[in-house]
């Protein structure tokens, strides 16, 4: 990501608190502790992923009218909130395991809504792309590029501040994913897009404080998605980055967008 982007993520990874969505209860999956929470009725049931850092409130504003349309499942990853930490590597590829297999302990059956903001966006690309049978339809919310880590996204290039900031500020499982940020990248960047999996993008068009070249390298990369996922709905929204909780019934709207859409194919 570029420099702004970070210094916007890591403000979201200092504020997000502790709180949760209503509900919120744990199971053990693979002799895991996992927060997760669960409502709602219907299919296909639609599941979030949460950014870099972010908590289950990231989704507060956005989960009851999603709920009042099907049933829907939120969670921590392993380190956040309640969900024991793990030892395995912190790559899309086991986030990816892992969600499987929370999915599965709650007998909850595919395809399903996947719904990432951040880096979780990249995350629900890599399954949409690894388990296309699996997924109805993909809403991504200011997702991050596959590509974000390159070029002006080169962690090399942060000032000296932000990464004193992302040190002392963030924890050990933060760390860790990012770290493993871009290997996750290129690993989506690697496999096939399946063109019958419906794709809405969800693009801030806010980008505070950066200056107007860091701001057209934030636009450009927003932009790319309508090339990585040719045939899908972008929808430009007048948000900062946390479109979750600035803007969330355009989140709502795309969800809603995204049911339908898997309806119409069943």
């Amino acid at each position: 990501m570029t420099r702004w982007h970070w210094a916007s993520l890591l403000l979201a990874v200092c504020l997000s608190g502790c709180a949760s969505l209503p509900g919120a209860t744990t199971d053990t999956v693979d002799g895991r502790t996992v927060e997760y929470v669960q409502a709602g009725q219907g299919t296909p049931v639609v599941v979030f992923e949460n950014g870099l850092g972010a908590r289950l409130d990231w989704w507060s504003k956005v989960w009851p009218d999603t709920v009042a349309e099907t049933r829907a499942l939120a969670y921590h990853r392993a380190g956040y909130g309640r969900s024991d930490a793990s030892p395995q590597l912190r790559d899309g590829a086991q986030v990816v395991q892992e969600l499987r297999a929370l999915l599965r302990a709650r007998q909850l059956p595919p395809p399903y809504v996947l719904v990432g903001h951040s880096l979780g966006g990249l995350y629900m690309q890599l399954y949409a792309r690894q388990h296309p049978a699996e997924v109805a339809a993909l809403v991504l919310v200011d997702s991050t590029h596959p590509e974000q880590m390159r070029g002006a996204g080169n962690p090399d290039l942060w000032p000296t501040w932000l990464k004193v900031a992302f040190r002392l500020g963030t924890s050990d499982v933060v760390k860790q994913e990012l770290a493993a940020l871009d290997a996750t990248g290129q690993r989506v960047a690697s496999l096939p897009v399946d063109p019958s999996v419906p794709v809405f993008v969800l693009s801030a068009l806010q980008t505070p404080g950066a200056s107007s070249a860091l701001a057209e390298d934030v636009r450009q990369k927003r932009a790319d998605f309508a090339h990585l996922y040719p045939g899908s709905t972008q929808v430009w929204v007048d948000s900062g980055h946390g479109i979750p909780l600035e803007k969330p019934e355009a989140v709502v709207s795309a969800i809603r967008a995204a049911l339908q859409s898997a309806r119409a194919l069943r």
